[in-house]
């Protein structure tokens, strides 16, 4: 660095990744250390805190200095020292081993200041860092007598195919779920009777909301299971929320969700699996008229511009399990084709704690518009062994599409009830319905008038 690119870098002040000192003293360890457990950064020694130059004769004794308190953290960190013109300037890398420690303490940059970390700030680092595995940890307060559940073992040694006559607990040391002779996390998540005893973050919340805000809410359900359970139900609940198009051909009919399930088993089990279980938050899935948000607490372990290409977990035996029971078609190869099924309709949102998707729903005038060309009866009658029900769309999707040929002003009862292939009858009840629920209200005589959307 020349000296001109250093007095414009001065002129930024202390910061996140610069620090300023007059002189050599004992606390450049602290500062080395703060550095390497952030980002790395810059000291530069001649330089006041409000950033006035008085100048640093840099010594070789001083270069041994700094290079031996360098040597001696743990681990041992390597840095470049520069003199420029009357200034020092000591380069540290942000570790690649963190965390760092300097005499036996724990320093970390926050903001421009280097702080001594307590208990609960290392236990975040090394979390941070993932060095702390939530997923391989032993559970203490689990009890294999009262709390194990043989019945959820034996349905995952059957649906993975393991060899059934090996002894339980052998089969439970060879998965990696015994850490110090005590079921792990990830046994507890999987096999517990009741999970959330243990972790009441293992709980799932699903939500179904009228139109594009949280004011009001239509379903919801709190998913308290093991974790199997858990994912299979979250998957249920989105698909039993969304709109569905029928497509007849033929004798058969082919229900697809507006969202398909590949997409949505791909994006809840990796909120699942990659989640900080550490933190109290919850997998939160919710639905709204214009969107889906999947929210899950902890960030990536990566850079965001990598996503889809780096395929890396903070809980690897959880994934493993996962992978066992071909939950998806294959770990960490779904974010790309995620994006493809959807075409671009989704973005990926996160903090230093939160990571979200948001996948985009059509609207329902849409929808509607696009699902009534395949609720057109075929004109050839259906063939014997046709199910009755095969070509009628279910009573919410009627209701539906009755709310948006009214909304159009293109609804007349006859002919809607000889395209959808439903009696009369039938669409009288669900216009009754809908009148009940007060969505919509009939205008004028019997004779003449019509129906509006309320």
């Amino acid at each position: 660095m020349n000296y001109y690119d250093l007095i414009e870098l001065i002129k930024t002040q202390e910061g996140y990744t610069l620090e300023f000192k007059e002189s050599l003293n004992h606390s450049i360890g602290r500062e080395i250390c703060a550095l390497a457990n952030a980002s790395g950064g810059k000291i530069i020694l001649g330089v006041k805190d409000d950033g006035t130059i008085s100048g640093y004769h840099l010594t070789n004794k001083d270069k041994s200095i700094i290079q031996d308190t360098a040597r001696n953290m743990d681990p041992a960190l390597h840095l470049i020292i520069e003199k420029v013109s009357n200034l020092a300037v000591i380069y540290v890398p942000e570790g690649k081993e963190k965390p760092y420690t300097v005499n036996g303490h724990f320093y970390l940059r926050q903001g421009s200041n280097s702080q001594q970390l307590r208990r609960n700030e290392i236990r975040d680092l090394f979390q941070k860092e993932n060095l702390v595995r939530f997923d391989r940890k032993a559970n203490s307060d689990f009890n294999f007598t009262k709390d194990f559940d043989n019945k959820k073992f034996e349905a995952f040694v059957v649906k993975a195919g393991l060899d059934n006559s090996l002894p339980e607990l052998h089969l439970l040391n060879n998965l990696g779920l015994m850490t110090e002779d005590r079921l792990n996390n990830t046994g507890v998540l999987f096999f517990a009777h009741t999970p959330s005893k243990f972790f009441l973050n293992s709980i799932i919340g699903c939500v179904l909301y009228k139109g594009k805000s949280k004011l009001k809410i239509l379903d919801k359900k709190e998913l308290d299971d093991d974790f199997v359970s858990n994912f299979n139900n979250a998957v249920i609940f989105t698909l039993r929320n969304l709109r569905t198009e029928y497509i007849i051909e033929k004798i058969t009919r082919e229900e697809k969700p507006e969202i398909s399930e590949e997409v949505l088993r791909e994006l809840i089990i990796n909120a699942m699996i990659h989640r900080d279980y550490f933190s109290e938050g919850r997998v939160i899935v919710e639905i709204f008229s214009d969107r889906i948000e999947i929210s899950n607490p902890g960030s990536l372990l990566f850079d965001k511009k990598e996503l889809g290409n780096i395929s890396l977990s903070r809980n690897p035996l959880l994934v493993d399990l996962v992978h066992r029971l071909d939950l998806v078609e294959k770990i960490g190869s779904g974010i790309n084709k995620v994006r493809k099924i959807l075409e671009g309709e989704i973005k990926f949102e996160l903090s230093s704690n939160w990571f979200r998707v948001i996948i985009k729903r059509k609207s329902l005038p849409e929808f509607v518009r696009e699902d009534m060309t395949n609720y057109i009866i075929p004109s050839q009658k259906p063939a014997k062994n046709q199910p009755k029900t095969s070509q009628k769309p279910a009573k919410n999707k009627r209701k539906l599409l009755i709310l948006e040929a009214i909304k159009n002003n293109q609804f007349r009862k006859r002919s809607f009830s000889q395209k959808l292939g439903v009696n009369k009858s039938t669409i009288e009840s669900d216009l009754e319905e809908l009148k009940q629920e007060r969505k919509i209200n009939f205008k004028g005589p019997k004779k003449g008038g019509h129906w509006e959307i309320l």
